[in-house]
């Protein structure tokens, strides 16, 4: 394989490098990676399940929360799949037109489950704000139209992204420093000014991930303000017991998202391999835990979890 492509201007493919310095280690890595993506796909199909055979878990936020395991499922399988070949088979090459559709992929389900967290906040507030119109606010009407936007969102403010990236030239490296193609990886391998591009990334980014996260934290301001009026400490309790699970995702989707977005622009001094490997966890912890953090912190969901696996083993 060769290491620099300068006669390329368009190249055929391109090669992963993985996890820059820890190439000896990829087999060792790929142990908790196959792991964590097994546990991902079961757990979020167990969930779908779940949910659509129990018609008492037909509430938005159950709803919601299926369309989150939908675009869990599909970004896992976008990805992994293909680290794992890397990994196991130092299968590293994968086709330019490839690279750009995993590429957008990747961004676009990610706009997608930042929508889908926002949407379950909307819930919450409208659960514990105004319970009374919970039910005629939130009708199946709407958070079918609902999740239709979210869809919509993520796949067409996204889809530009191959575009500004498919006729640019690619004259430096055709080595890709990541174990999966994003936009500011491929970004860095381009001769050409990328302003244009890097803008437009930048207030997308602004625009979907940044502004749904400000709108939980307002949602979750509002939430604090009606809990802190209630009478009791139970019923304080008891309200903020709701929102827990919620605010658990809220935090395994968030934190490594935004380390990974922040390092990638502005983390120079960050070494490769905690970037590309916080990068990973980005794509690989939400979906494992999501499942697992409304399996343990919802009693109807993890009852109908043992209900359908005791009766299996009967």
């Amino acid at each position: 394989m060769s290491t620099t492509n300068k006669t390329s201007i368009h190249p055929t493919s391109f090669f992963l490098l993985g996890i820059p310095g820890l190439e000896a280690a990829h087999i060792w890595i790929s142990i908790p990676f196959c792991l964590v993506y097994m546990m991902a796909v079961l757990g979020n199909s167990v969930l779908l399940f779940i949910i659509k055979s129990d018609h008492s878990l037909h509430e938005p936020m159950y709803l919601f929360l299926a369309m989150l395991s939908v675009a869990d499922l599909i970004l896992t399988t976008t990805t992994l799949p293909k680290i794992l070949s890397l990994f196991w088979f130092n299968d590293s090459e994968i086709k330019f037109e490839a690279c750009l559709i995993q590429m957008y992929f990747i961004h676009s389900l990610s706009t997608m489950e930042s929508g889908f967290i926002l949407a379950m906040a909307f819930d919450r507030y409208v659960a514990i704000c105004n319970p009374l119109r919970h039910s005629t606010v939130l009708t199946h009407t709407v958070i079918g139209s609902l999740g239709l936007a979210i869809i919509f969102r993520g796949a067409i403010l996204l889809s530009p992204h191959p575009f500004l990236l498919r006729w640019l030239p690619y004259c430096r490296t055709t080595i890709i420093s990541h174990t999966y193609c994003e936009f500011m990886a491929l970004i860095k391998l381009v001769c050409a000014p990328t302003r244009i591009q890097k803008a437009y990334s930048l207030i997308i980014a602004f625009l979907t991930g940044g502004m749904d996260f400000i709108l939980i934290m307002c949602s979750y301001v509002l939430i604090l303000r009606v809990v802190f009026n209630l009478p009791s400490k139970e019923a304080r309790l008891k309200t903020l017991g709701t929102c827990g699970s919620h605010v658990w995702v809220i935090m395994a989707f968030y934190t490594p998202a935004f380390f990974s977005f922040l390092t990638h622009r502005f983390g120079q001094h960050i070494a490769p391999h905690v970037h590309i490997f916080v990068a990973n966890i980005y794509l690989l912890i939400p979906p494992m835990v999501n499942p697992i953090i409304y399996g343990m912190k919802t009693k109807h969901i993890r009852e109908r979890f043992l209900k359908i696996f005791l009766v299996k083993n009967i």
